[in-house]
This record gives C-alpha cells, sequence and structure tokens, in this order.
C-alpha cells in the first residue's frame, strides 16, 4: 500500500509566550501544499524491515519519525511487522513540516492497511504523540493552530487561484536554536482577521516573528523573500523557523 506526503506553508506565525516547561505558544495559519511530496509504502513482511532514499539526512532506523509512528501503534493494538520503505523529496529542517507529514501519512496508511477503522480523534491522539505539528497533518486542510502547534481550528483559505512557489537553502538553522532568540510578545492583529483582508494587504500586515531574529544571523534568507518580491510575488515569508521562502503569486 502506497501514498504520498505533502507539506505545509505557515501564513503568518507569532510566538506569544514561553511555558515554564521551555516550550513556547504560537498563533499561525498550517495551510497544505503538494509542490513536492513524500512517497511511503508498507507491505505485510516476516520481520520489520526500514528503508530510506533520497533525503539529506541519516538517523537510526529507530529514530526515524515514520519507524516511530508504527511502533506506536504496533504496541497499543500488537500488530504484526511490517516492511516501510519512504522515499524523501520534501527537503528536512526547512521549516515545511515533512518530517511530520511523513509520520501522519505513515499512522494512516497503517489505520487503513490493518482496517484498525480509528477515528479521526484517535489517530490526533497518536499524532500528538509524534511531534506538534503532526496532527495538522491528519486534518490536513487550512487550519487556525495555537498552543504549541496541537489546537486545531479548520478555517476556510483558498489560495488555488494563485501559485505558490518555494525557495529551498542549505542553511541548517535548529528550531530550539530559534526559539532561544525570540523574545514573545503578543500580536496587535490577529492571524485570522489579517488573512480576511485582500492578499495584497498581506504584506505590510502578516509578519513570522521568526524573521526578525534570524535574518540578521542569516541575511541569505532575507535576500530569498526579496528575491520572490522581486519576480512579483503578492506575498513572500518565510515558513515556520525556516530554512525555506515561498512566495505566492498571480497564476
Amino acid at each position: 500500500m502506497v501514498a504520498e506526503t505533502n507539506f505545509k506553508i505557515n501564513l503568518g506565525l507569532n510566538i506569544t509566550e514561553k511555558l515554564p516547561n521551555g516550550y513556547h505558544t504560537i498563533e499561525t495559519l498550517f495551510y497544505p501544499v503538494y509542490n513536492q511530496r513524500d512517497t511511503i509504502e508498507i507491505n505485510h513482511s516476516d520481520q520489520f524491515v526500514f528503508e530510506m532514499s533520497g533525503g539529506d539526512f541519516e538517523v537510526e532506523t529507530e529514530q526515524n519519525i515514520c519507524v516511530k509512528a508504527f511502533r506506536l501503534l504496533e504496541k497499543e493494538y500488537q500488530l504484526p511487522p511490517i516492511s516501510l520503505s519512504l522515499t524523501k523529496n520534501i527537503p528536512s529542517g526547512a521549516g515545511i513540516g515533512g518530517g511530520s507529514g511523513d509520520a501522519a501519512t505513515t499512522l494512516l496508511l497503517i489505520n487503513q492497511f490493518f482496517n484498525l477503522k480509528l477515528s479521526v480523534d484517535q489517530l490526533l491522539y497518536f499524532a500528538k504523540q509524534l511531534g506538534s505539528d503532526v496532527p495538522f497533518f491528519i486534518i490536513n486542510t487550512p487550519c487556525f493552530a495555537t498552543g504549541v502547534g496541537e489546537l486545531l481550528t479548520p478555517v476556510s483559505v483558498d489560495l488555488s487561484p494563485y501559485t505558490i512557489e518555494m525557495i529551498f537553502s542549505d542553511i541548517q538553522i535548529a528550531t530550539p536554536d530559534a526559539y532561544s532568540w525570540i523574545r514573545p510578545q503578543k500580536p496587535s492583529r490577529k492571524i485570522t482577521d489579517i488573512i480576511r483582508m485582500p492578499i495584497e494587504f498581506w504584506k505590510q500586515e502578516l509578519v513570522n516573528d521568526f524573521e526578525k531574529v534570524i535574518y540578521p544571523r542569516f541575511p541569505q534568507l532575507e535576500r530569498n523573500k526579496q528575491i520572490l518580491y522581486d519576480k512579483g510575488a503578492l506575498y513572500a515569508a518565510m515558513s515556520g523557523s525556516g530554512s525555506s521562502t515561498f512566495g505566492i503569486f498571480p497564476r
């Protein structure tokens, strides 16, 4: 059984508070994008096998997020072994949830493969254990995210009349480092209000708080944003904590 995954971009990202446990609360709008896809395949097997091709990093098998997703359901439902294959095309560490999408797709695939008949709420329960972005890819429709990114409210946002272009970078930004540079604050205007405005106004109103601390450290990322505006983007921004940049263009 085979499935493809997508990635997401952040339409606005406000870091609002640092919690006692060291995590940060955020407000952002996750939007699914299908420009590039990873492929996940599972089959019956006499013993557990994991294979990965593509991608720009290597981790031990048991540390791969797809394997972690399988182990969660395996333990809960005493599943037999499978062969699990991941083909990476979506860049890692780009702030677009490539790994999170892989984890969510693995959960969905295993649910279907073994006919577990898990509800969306049950899948979300397991997704939250894998990462704060993973639940979004279970729903995989535009969502306003709060908390640490796991509290999702579907919203009506349609960018299908536009084209989304990406600029990827080989700059690696560790998410914990990015958060350590941030001084949380409440935004003056909510993202959900800004999104209702014509897209031509987003450039002045819709901000990613990470840009103000990451651009001085990595000027190339700010240049990437300007490249997209020079090409005619109506709106451009860094996604997540970087290092990818997206631009929204008229078709």
